[in-house]
């Protein structure tokens, strides 16, 4: 081996100094590193605060560091001769002596056609390119981490690998892309960090990584170095997501549908969840699990709708893995899974895109456009191409790597309205003067588009609260491409109607009949989600009037009737048993009331009307076409009765649908039909097993020549109280 050999050049680097002690060093890869200096001379330069000596060794010899007066700088000088490419550094430090490659002989390793069209709009696999990525360079094994940061003076990369020293890692700037770059050797699994940056004007700012694979569990804002494992997830069933399939949606919150009571109240795992949900919801007869946001978020009370973490999952219940092992727990007893999608707007916490790198990066400069006066949040700038590489990846990343069926879209009409919740002056016109969001409304054309171009058994949902027209429409045709759109105008008129006392309800009676005279218009998704049991509104069953006894018969026959109407379905949590207290996020669901009768009863009918359902195709088939449906009568508001039929692709497969809401029970009550012959009776949701009153229970019935409601025939029933009937036509 040489001996040690050591050169001295006396030059002033002062400014360098400075610049790297202040991690304000633009172009760092210009002084450190190894740089030829003369014709036949090498200097290598390391910035390594708290190092007292540095050597050198390569495969020639070792080398010894001259340290620059008092200040973390070392520089080593050799011949051109001596020189190698590959070398380490010898570090001893005041306890202890250690060896590491040097992050600064490495070359740039950008791809630079993955970055152009990141520049487009067009990189819809960003995730794939920037944030942490484990990886070998120059037969080294290290992660290379990569950020978009157009506008920052310097950025660099802290975390406990350099004791959050922002002077260690400097990153490389490329400028055409916008793109900070560095590969750091021998990195661990499971290390956390963040991006260290400073603006234009000074400022120094901790950011999480926009592209992180894992973050650190809430209220710690850290980004976490991750790979994860090839968790197999069985593929996605092909027809179970199609606007003629049974779709019955589940909506659950994680953190507060089931917690472990004996250990603190803590969340369940998605491992645990993967045993006791998936049981569940199988019992239960659902086809689809709806999951409130799982990107990960900083604070519980959001509920998961202002992540800060769009391409990993919430590590309150695990890992990315971990959530993979759930998805294929739901996949393989037949479910679909759905997840909430958050692309409209994003929260102010300091650690997150808010002014990213001291510029609007990520949201509208103008407060106008930019922030959210109702949830205090950023909303993004889609016209921004970047931008929607970043979201557009978000919702692959969701749909390829998670493995999801769809995505759930959350708040589009905040997104599509430049005037959303504003008042006059308070919001900007687009170019032609319109109130409509020309950027939002492409990005959401070419985010549905992409989607189902790369997988058409996917589910993209709207909830979309506004008469927007063709927002399940074709791309072509003008729409917006979505698959399924939330009901929320059918949300809101029944629940008003549902919440009146009987005795005035004969007065309001087109609160119930009015979605049909927009229900071909979209693919709808009829929605009692969790908005509608938080704040002050109360559960379900408080909603209802009435007695005890009333309340429960009041909402099965709802929920009968909104299981008849044609659309997909979709209940929260809670929901199902009648629990009475509103929703809670930071505890369980009130599963002691299962042990009562009247709940166990309400969870009884909910199971009957998903496999009534799942099994009737006149309930589902035709929902999004008119000939699915056919009124018997619409217009008996004197007694609050609604009677129709429901149809199937093969007409002869039909279901008669009657609600009664009134407690008045009606005998010998006649109701035309179109269909001669004999019906059976499906449901009865006054049935004793639903702990009902068991009026007008029967298993078949005969149509009579009587003719009523413009039909030759007709039944006569009787009709229970607070209930809803399905009868099955059998044939003459």
């Amino acid at each position: 081996m040489n001996i040690a050999k050591s050169y001295t050049t006396f030059v002033n680097y002062d400014n360098e100094i400075i610049a790297l002690e202040k991690a304000i060093f633009n172009d760092v890869f210009s002084f450190l590193g190894p740089h030829q200096v003369a014709a036949e001379q090498y200097q290598i330069r390391v910035y390594l605060p708290g190092a007292e000596f540095i050597s050198l060794e390569n495969k020639i010899g070792i080398y010894n560091f001259n340290r620059i007066g008092n200040s973390a700088l070392f520089i080593a000088e050799m011949s051109c001769d001596d020189f190698q490419t590959e070398y380490q550094l010898l570090v001893n430090y005041p306890f202890s002596q250690v060896a590491i490659e040097d992050p600064y002989r490495f070359l740039p390793a950008i791809d630079h056609q993955a970055f152009s069209l990141f520049k487009q709009g067009h990189l819809y696999d960003a995730y794939n390119y920037l944030g942490a990525h484990f990886c070998k360079q120059q037969n080294c094994a290290g992660v290379r981490f990569s950020l978009w940061a157009p506008n920052a003076q310097s950025v660099s990369i802290i975390g406990d690998f350099n004791d959050w020293n922002p002077s260690t890692h400097l990153m490389r700037n490329h400028i055409q892309w916008g793109v900070w770059e560095l590969f750091i050797p021998e990195l661990s699994n499971g290390q956390c960090y963040k991006f260290h940056l400073v603006t234009q004007s000074g400022e120094h700012l901790e950011k999480a990584d926009p592209y992180a694979k894992a973050m650190q569990h809430p209220p710690a804002t850290a980004s976490i170095i991750s790979t994860n494992q090839e968790i197999e997830v069985t593929d996605l069933v092909s027809d179970i997501n199609q606007v003629d399939a049974p779709i019955s949606i589940y909506e659950v919150h994680l953190g507060s549908w089931r917690r472990n009571s004996f250990e603190n109240n803590r969340f369940l795992t998605y491992r645990e969840l993967a045993s006791e949900l998936v049981a569940y919801v199988v019992e239960l007869g659902f086809t689809h699990v709806q999951l409130m946001p799982i990107s990960e978020f900083p604070f519980d009370g959001s509920w998961g709708y202002q992540p800060v973490g769009l391409f990993t999952t919430s590590s309150r219940f695990g890992s990315v893995d971990d959530f993979k092992y759930l998805v294929n727990a739901f996949r393989q007893a037949g479910l679909g899974v759905l997840l909430d999608w958050v692309p409209g707007h994003f929260p102010t916490d300091p650690h997150g895109l808010a002014k990213f790198d001291g510029s609007y990066l990520y949201e509208h400069a103008d407060s106008r456009q930019g922030y959210h006066p109702d949830w205090h949040t950023h909303i993004y700038n889609y016209d921004r191409k970047e931008v929607r590489s970043f979201l557009c990846s978000s919702a692959k990343f969701c749909l390829d790597e998670l493995k999801v069926d769809g995505l759930r879209v959350d708040a589009v009409a905040s997104m599509l309205y430049l005037d959303y919740s504003r008042e006059e002056g308070q919001w900007l016109p687009n170019q032609h003067g319109g109130r409509e969001n020309l950027g939002a409304i492409t990005f959401l054309q070419e985010l549905n588009t992409l989607s189902y171009q790369a997988n058409s058994n996917i589910m993209m949902v709207a909830e979309e609260s506004t008469a927007w027209p063709g927002v399940t429409d074709f791309v072509d045709h003008g729409g917006l491409g979505f698959g399924f759109k939330w009901n929320l105008g059918w949300m809101n008129d029944s629940l008003r109607y549902m919440s009146l006392d009987p005795i005035h309800r004969k007065h309001h009676h087109h609160q119930m009949t009015f979605s049909m005279v927009y229900a071909f218009s979209e693919n709808y998704i009829l929605p009692l989600s969790h908005d509608e049991v938080v704040h002050g509104k109360g559960s379900l069953i408080n909603k209802m009037p009435g007695d005890n006894w009333q309340k429960f018969a009041n909402l099965r026959c709802y929920l009968a009737f909104m299981w008849s109407h044609p659309g997909k379905k979709l209940l929260f949590m809670g929901g199902e048993f009648a629990q009475w207290q509103e929703w809670n996020h930071d505890q369980s669901l009130d599963w002691h009331l299962l042990g009562q009768p009247q709940h166990q009863g309400m969870q009884n009918l909910v199971k009957r009307l998903n496999n009534l359902y799942r099994q009737s195709p006149a309930l589902y088939q035709l929902d999004h076409k008119v000939e699915g449906f056919e009124w018997l009568d619409s217009a008996n508001a004197e007694q609050s009765i609604f009677s129709f039929v429901r149809y199937a692709k093969d007409k002869q497969q039909a279901i008669v649908c009657i609600s009664n809401m009134t407690p008045q029970v009606h005998h010998n009550f006649g109701l035309g039909v179109p269909l001669l012959g004999q019906y059976q009776q499906l449901l009865n949701t006054d049935d004793a097993s639903y702990e009902g009153s068991h009026q007008g229970v029967f298993e078949t019935i005969e149509t009579v020549d009587e003719p009523n409601h413009g039909f030759e025939q007709s039944l006569s029933l009787t009709i229970p109280p607070l209930a809803t009937l399905w009868l099955q036509w059998q044939g003459e």
